[in-house]
């Protein structure tokens, strides 16, 4: 691995590098984006443009007739998209692909610029077919789920000698959601893949099961309606806001009620995208169309519409439903003489709220993943058994929690690069491990009466998520079998607790599975048979005990 290369080096370092490498031009979501520069023998390839800032990338490929041979888009989100439209203009001969959906999705990128004006950026590539792109290069998309038209992309670079093959995820989600389904592990397995360049986007955290998540969001809002209160409800243009209104629409707390959802800004207009795509939709979502509108429907409770300027000071007087933009001044719904209003706000995504509006407002975060937790993340790893694994998407505090873990740090080649940095990916050679990030602190513990202390060494402090951790300077301790995790609880807990909270012991996780004994796995079937394993660890052949508390 190199290090430190700026982006317009690793152009000219290419020549000297192995027969595949990898140059990140951003790793990072929301703000920067991501954008990945791939070399395959003697093809370039650019993974995902979403850029919010074009400017340096334009400037470092300057020189260059062409910055890459083509570009693959993983999906339409904007940390992966939206410098696409830049990047088109820049070089209009650049050949640019991705699936059908997301080749429709695109535009809803640059809805500040008029449409007509918008080129077709895309070719769109058929789903589950190899197409050969380049002389000895062959593209297969498979979907990821997360987000309509998403896609995982292999590329099989093949010479005389031999075939190389390299998987992209971009984002993915291996549970099924309302409107899309998960990634199918069966179909990636028996790959033989020698690079895997997956997101890390939850680091090691670990979520309870997608239908929990949604029965608890849904639980909330069900109180806040029982209460008189209205809910807002920001949320990206794509995905997440389609995701809760179709919950809304069929889950059990408010199919038949009297109540008026409303959809506004460019979540309303990503809802008339997703009614054009409906045919590449899940048969389920197919069916409920055939009885009742999608989305658009005032006839069967609870109704729903879309919100037209003029009505925004009203919305609130009697208790509603009202999903808006995630960049939204929150100002014009909670005005004077509407509300209540209880602000529900999607973890990891940052959304601006006011400390103080004309309306009586209350806010809370509420869980409701589009990405794999990191039990998720290893256990499509252990399926897929790369060479090298390359970590990107995500904080870098989160990435190195990856990077780090014992179970990938055993088997694997694992890179977790930063911007700029050329990751050579030797196949078949002898690799040195890089030694892992250092997450461990040693401490002491004193016993004073009734009183117990913990002490650990400052270092710690330096870790960018300690301010978030020690905010309240409140903590909360819970065993894991023999471990005890301590966890900071933050002011918006301390003002809203209540007992949705999940446990460790209602996880899917080697703490909770029969063939785990003295933190070692002894199930024959596992990839982590006879290997020391982290209780919060998961593998595909994990199987619940039946008294996760009488585990050794």
């Amino acid at each position: 691995m190199r290090d430190n290369l700026s982006p317009s080096s690793g152009v000219d370092a290419e020549e000297a590098a192995s027969e595949l490498n990898c140059l990140p031009y951003s790793v990072q979501h929301h703000d920067e984006g991501v954008c990945l520069l791939v070399r395959m023998g003697p093809h370039r390839i650019l993974l995902d443009c979403g850029l919010r800032e074009t400017s340096s990338l334009l400037t470092s490929l300057a020189k260059s007739p062409m910055p890459a041979d083509l570009v693959l888009v993983s999906h339409a989100h904007p940390d992966h998209a939206r410098g696409l439209l830049d990047l088109h203009q820049a070089f209009p001969l650049l050949p640019i692909y991705a699936s059908e959906v997301t080749s429709k999705l695109l535009p809803l990128n640059w809805l500040d610029q008029d449409p007509q004006e918008i080129p077709q950026l895309c070719h769109a590539l058929p789903l589950r077919s190899p197409v050969e792109i380049l002389e000895g290069l062959v593209v297969e998309l498979f979907p990821a789920g997360h987000l309509p038209g998403a896609v995982a992309i292999l590329l099989t670079y093949t010479t005389a000698e031999r075939a190389y093959k390299l998987l992209y995820t971009g984002d993915f989600f291996l549970s099924n959601s309302r409107l899309v389904e998960g990634l199918r592990l069966e179909e990636l397995r028996g790959l033989e893949l020698n690079v895997l360049i997956i997101e890390g986007t939850y680091g090691t955290s670990r979520h309870p099961h997608r239908r929990n998540q949604e029965n608890q969001l849904a639980e909330r809002i069900n109180r806040a309606i029982a209460d008189r209160c209205s809910v807002l409800l920001p949320t990206p243009a794509l995905g997440l806001g389609q995701e809760l209104l179709m919950l809304l629409r069929s889950h059990h707390h408010f199919t038949g009620r009297d109540l008026d959802i409303w959809v506004d800004g460019a979540v309303a207009t990503g809802c008339d995208a997703y009614l054009e795509l409906l045919p590449h939709l899940p048969p389920s979502v197919q069916n409920f169309a055939r009885h009742q509108p999608l989305f658009w429907d005032e006839r069967v409770r609870p109704r729903v519409r879309r919100l037209q300027p003029e009505h925004r000071a009203t919305v609130g007087k009697f208790p509603c439903i009202v999903l808006t933009d995630s960049t939204a001044d929150l100002n014009q719904y909670c005005q004077n003489e509407t509300g209540p209003w209880v602000i529900l706000l999607p973890e990891k995504i940052d959304i601006k709220v006011n400390s103080k509006y004309s309306a009586t407002t209350t806010d809370e975060s509420y869980l409701l993943a589009q990405h794999s937790d990191g039990p998720g993340t290893t256990q499509l790893i252990h399926n897929l058994r790369p060479q090298h694994v390359v970590f990107v998407h995500g904080s870098p505090a989160y990435l190195a929690d990856l990077t780090s873990l014992e179970e990938l740090q055993n088997r694997y080649h694992v890179h977790s690069p930063s911007a700029g940095t050329l990751v050579e990916l030797p196949i078949g050679e002898t690799f040195l491990q890089p030694a892992p990030p250092e997450t461990n602190y040693e401490g002491e513990l004193t016993e004073l009466g009734t009183v117990i202390t913990v002490t650990l060494p400052d270092a710690i402090t330096h870790d960018p998520r300690w301010r978030q951790f020690a905010d309240t300077g409140l903590i909360e301790a819970r065993w894991q079998g023999e471990e005890l995790v301590l966890r900071g609880l933050s002011p918006r807990e301390l003002l809203h607790q209540n007992g949705d909270r999940y446990t460790w012991s209602d996880l899917d996780c080697c703490g909770t599975c029969r063939y785990q004994r003295g933190q070692r796995c002894w199930n024959p079937v596992s990839p982590l048979h006879n290997f020391k394993v982290t209780l919060e660890g998961y593998c595909p052949a994990f199987e619940r005990l039946s008294n996760p508390e009488n585990q050794i």
